[in-house]
């Protein structure tokens, strides 16, 4: 590949493999975690890395300037793009991947592209990898064995991507709802990630997200360590997109708070990364359901009610103050 390729991927753990491999060109890594928290619409690549470098910073991990200057640099390159001859966006299946996809697509959309080209590489599998859950799994041979199998970004994907976008990033979600109605076929991987991440808003009946009501059927068979859980959470998921850190956010947002579903052994608060070194005191941890979590899992109380929620999802603002939209499993359709 050519010295003047921008290659753009997920995280960091694909973008360092690419650099090991020696992949010819600039390798930048995406990283934003886009299904979770605050993603409105509307805002240009810089005001909304402000936005998304608020949310994600975190005390003892990871400062809000030092987000926010790899959001920065990150999107100095990208615009940067006319001095490549080709970009390569390198993704997978998930739901963390395909948001990604609609974001870049999307911008590029707005670019003035006709002296380059732009390919795209994404895969849902990899031959002797079983089960694949993604780039960041291979090592730098099979990296390098996907060159030459990526594909030109067509007019009709980057319309769709920015169609999308602004679907994903509307405030409510029944513009991403009617979104999926669209022929997505020019993107395989698509449908499948946007529906489960509908999955995620509040269930119409208990009020619990998808990841919430799996943690407490898991929980009351018997896996009851946090990453007991998370390997098994897994295997749950058609296509894994959530990362330790934020499957530790889930357990402490049904553990420590008012009326919470679970509760530790010992009757202490729930303790993750980086409150706790992730050695045995943290994986020792033994949690079970309180009455109002068996109640919630049975349908007998609403979550909505008891803890009303206040969380992004994508340009959506679940939060008591306005009419929380809810998702109808038996329907799969999205109600209030």
């Amino acid at each position: 590949m050519s010295q003047k390729t921008l290659h753009i991927t997920n995280g960091d753990s694909t973008s360092n493999t690419m650099i090991e491999a020696g992949l010819s060109g600039t390798v930048i890594p995406w990283r934003d975690i886009l299904h979770d928290g605050p993603v409105p619409a509307g805002l240009s690549l810089h005001a909304l890395a402000e936005i998304r470098a608020e949310f994600l910073a975190q005390p003892g991990v990871a400062s809000y300037t030092g987000v926010l200057e790899r959001f920065r640099q990150r999107d100095r390159v990208l615009e940067s793009f006319a001095q490549f001859q080709q970009v390569i966006i390198w993704l997978e299946h998930d739901l963390y991947d395909q948001l990604q996809l609609l974001q870049l697509l999307a911008w590029f959309a707005d670019q003035d592209t006709q002296q380059i080209k732009i390919k795209l590489i994404c895969i849902d599998d990899f031959p002797g990898i079983d089960p694949f859950y993604g780039l960041g799994q291979l090592d730098t041979q099979q990296i390098l064995s996907l060159q030459g199998s990526e594909q030109p970004v067509t007019q009709q994907q980057l319309d769709l991507a920015k169609q999308g976008w602004l679907a994903f990033t509307s405030e409510t979600p029944i513009a991403l709802v009617d979104f999926l109605d669209e022929g997505l076929s020019v993107f395989p991987f698509l449908k499948a990630a946007l529906f489960r991440h509908l999955e995620e808003y509040p269930d119409s009946q208990t009020g619990l997200s998808r990841h919430e009501r799996q943690i407490l059927e898991m929980v009351v068979s018997g896996i009851q360590k946090p990453e007991q859980l998370f390997v098994a959470h897994q295997k749950l998921e058609q296509a894994p997109y959530l990362g330790d850190w934020g499957y530790w956010s889930l357990i402490e947002r049904l553990t420590n708070t008012k009326s919470a579903l679970l509760k530790t052994e010992t009757g202490n608060p729930f303790l993750r990364p980086p409150d706790i070194p992730a050695g045995e005191a943290f994986r020792s941890q033994i949690l079970s359901l309180t009455d109002i979590g068996r109640k919630m899992l049975q349908g007998e109380l609403d979550w909505m009610k008891i803890n009303p929620s206040n969380r992004w999802m994508g340009g959506v603002h679940l939060n008591a103050e306005k009419t929380i939209w809810r998702w109808d499993a038996n329907n799969q359709a999205i109600s209030r």
